[in-house]
């Protein structure tokens, strides 16, 4: 007995991250410098991906936190419009960005996890 497929064709399985699949956690090793030529202390840009909850509200205040604690002369952004939030890539929130790269996604990291985050990022 034959089985036939008549015009179905396999669907192929698409990573639901930028990393094609590749990451072992939700946050990444490494980031290159390569977004901006502003960048301060090795930081362009730091910004909190979200939809406005409480997760979201307490990761950007954790954020705030942990960048005046280390110093940084970076304004954080909180960025709400979930089309740009799309075009990232993220597909948890709150999500957290620096350099144009998402770092850490689906996770509320408190102050010194954020510190700890941005070490191992080497800045």
């Amino acid at each position: 007995m034959a089985l036939f497929n008549f015009g179905k064709k396999k669907e192929e399985k698409v990573p639901a991250c930028s990393c094609n699949g590749e990451c072992p956690t939700s946050e990444v090793d490494e980031i290159v410098n390569d977004c901006c030529d502003e960048a301060k202390d090795g930081i362009c840009c730091i910004k909190v991906l979200g939809s406005g909850c409480k997760n979201c509200h307490d990761l950007l205040e954790n954020t705030k936190k942990a960048v005046a604690t280390m110093g940084f002369s970076v304004e954080v952004e909180y960025v709400t419009d979930m089309q740009k939030v799309m075009e990232y890539g993220a597909m948890s929130m709150p999500a957290l960005v620096v350099n144009e790269k998402v770092v850490s996604m689906g996770k509320v990291l408190k102050p010194a996890d954020v510190e700890k985050l941005f070490q191992k990022l080497g800045f």
